[in-house]
């Protein structure tokens, strides 16, 4: 089993929490709640409304988040539904419990994004029904058609 930090829709009482729910993809069991050991930017982007974990370590908050052992067919199931390497990008990142211990978690990662997302309003808990009024727009909502795309984009180097 390995122990997968989720900081978004995939926390439970959010949108699509059901996928780590359902055993056709794998097991995940809760282990507890956890906050990043380092501040990142969690911002929510695009016209989907998606909550995006910037990789840019020391800028932010203090993450909070649920932490979820996993076995390789869910990872294999959660790096699919992420696109990791693609889009996201799967790292082992330093989280700490409740009772203060420190242990690293896959987190995903959006490690490329427009330099406008770092003057995006900043979150530290995401809540799809949060006062931000930025629900998020889950998949079978979304017009197959619609692909999720950054216009004017250009990787970092």
């Amino acid at each position: 089993m390995e122990p997968v930090f989720v900081y978004g829709t995939l926390k439970q009482n959010q949108p699509n929490n059901y996928h780590l729910n359902d055993t056709k993809n794998g097991c995940a069991v809760f282990r507890s709640v956890a906050v990043t050991v380092n501040k990142y930017p969690l911002v929510i982007s695009t016209r989907f409304n998606i909550p995006f974990l910037l990789q840019n370590e020391g800028t932010g908050n203090e993450i909070k988040g649920e932490i979820y052992d996993v076995d390789t067919k869910m990872l294999e199931y959660l790096d699919d539904f992420e696109n990791h390497p693609n889009f996201y990008e799967r790292q082992k990142t330093q989280v700490k419990l409740p009772n203060a211990d420190i242990m690293n978690c896959w987190i995903y990662f959006l490690p490329n994004y427009p330099d406008s997302y770092l003057e995006l309003q900043r979150f530290d808990n995401y809540d799809s029904c949060g006062e931000h009024g930025l629900p998020y727009v889950t998949r079978y909502q979304r017009d197959p058609d619609d692909k999720l795309s950054f216009p004017n984009w250009k990787p970092s180097s």
